[in-house]
Parts: C-alpha cells; sequence; structure tokens
C-alpha cells in the first residue's frame, strides 16, 4: 500500500530503422494425371532449386524447406481424380542484400516456380528493440516528472512498471524490374529495403510528493 499521491503514466518510443533480414518463399509446382509423374517432377524440380541455393550459399543466412502438398483434383461430382497437383516450398532467409535480386530472379526463371517476397524484418535478438524500449522507459519518467512539477512536488520512487508490448511488423517489398537487358546481360531487379518501424511502451507508477495547489 502506497501512503501518500501516485501518478500513473504512459512511456512510448518509436524508432525507424534500416532492416537486417530479408525472406522470401520459394515454391516448385507440378501437375499431370498420373501421381508418380508429380512426385517425380517436384523431386526435380525441389532439387534444381537446391542446386541453385548451393551455389548463393555465401549470400544466405538460413532456408527451410516445408509444406509439402500433394492433392487430388476431381471432377464437380463425384471422387473421380482427373489430375494430381503437387507443391514444395523452401523458405530463405538472407542478411546480404547485395545479392537479393539476383538469387530470386534465378530461382524465378526455372520452370514451373513460384517466388514471392521479400518480406523486411529485424532479427529477433537486434539491440535496436533494447533500445526502444530504454527510450520508453525514458519517456515514461520524464512525463512523471513534468506532471509532478505541474502540481508542485517530485518523483521520490517508482512503484510499479508494466512493459505494454510493442516490436516491428515485417514489410512487403517495394521493388523496381527492369525487364530490359544490360549489354546483353540477364534482367535486373533492384530493391528498396523498406524501413521497419519499432514501437515500445511501458506502464509506470511512480510516488510523488505532496503536491503544492495553494
Amino acid at each position: 500500500m502506497v501512503d501518500g499521491p501516485v501518478v500513473t503514466v504512459r512511456g512510448e518510443a518509436y524508432r525507424e530503422v534500416d532492416p537486417e533480414v530479408a525472406q522470401f518463399t520459394v515454391t516448385a509446382l507440378a501437375r499431370d494425371r498420373d501421381r508418380e509423374v508429380v512426385l517425380t517432377r517436384l523431386a526435380e524440380r525441389a532439387a534444381a532449386i537446391r542446386v541453385l541455393l548451393d551455389a548463393a550459399e555465401s549470400s544466405i543466412h538460413r532456408r527451410e524447406t516445408g509444406d509439402l502438398r500433394v492433392r487430388p483434383e476431381t471432377r464437380r461430382s463425384g471422387e473421380r481424380v482427373v489430375a494430381w497437383h503437387g507443391s514444395v516450398v523452401t523458405t530463405v532467409t538472407v542478411t546480404d542484400f547485395t545479392a537479393l535480386g539476383e538469387v530470386m530472379l534465378r530461382l524465378a526463371d526455372q520452370d514451373q516456380v513460384e517466388v514471392a517476397g521479400p518480406w523486411w524484418s529485424l532479427r529477433p535478438d537486434s539491440p535496436t528493440y533494447r533500445a526502444a524500449r530504454h527510450d520508453a522507459l525514458t519517456d515514461a519518467v520524464q512525463r512523471a516528472r513534468e506532471y509532478a512539477e505541474a502540481l508542485g512536488a517530485q518523483v521520490t520512487d517508482l512503484i510499479e512498471l508494466a512493459d505494454e508490448g510493442g516490436g516491428a511488423q515485417p514489410q512487403m517489398m517495394r521493388m523496381a524490374f527492369d525487364a530490359e537487358t544490360t549489354a546483353g546481360g540477364p534482367p535486373q531487379l533492384d530493391f528498396d529495403p523498406q524501413p521497419q518501424q519499432v514501437h515500445a511502451a511501458v506502464r509506470a507508477r511512480f510516488a510523488i510528493t505532496r503536491p503544492a495547489l495553494s
């Protein structure tokens, strides 16, 4: 139990920083009336994707293959299978953005391959999050002092501090695609990494001296 006046404030901080990570997906697709043909093509196309990713290994931070799907296509009435559809997704994480466009174009040039992304984000352990939390706490202390000063009082103690969340949302890409070749070379794909909006908030209660309201 606090004996005396208390001021409760919310401290917030906003930061805009460059992204640290880019992530995109590569999906190999296959369709045929024969299920075994679909599985064979799917394996071959997934292997071709793996070869290209191996060649770009120095630019790739992490890759994960998952979400394998093989499903039948049936007629509207009945269960007669008219075709089989297959897909397998590889998620690629990149921290070196200089080769990002080139890698994605090489993958997109493969037969029956879909490329989506990139999504920009920060590392989960990015120091930006900690800096934002510190700024939010500083803002809370400053607000409490300003309210206390307006009452002719002073902040004397911290009673309670609660983290009210925050973070950054992954952003989709902004890109420029040049369909013309340069000096007979391949098409160029340039990305503009989207700045990340980082937000942190805290709720704090401070004890203050008796206001000098008179």
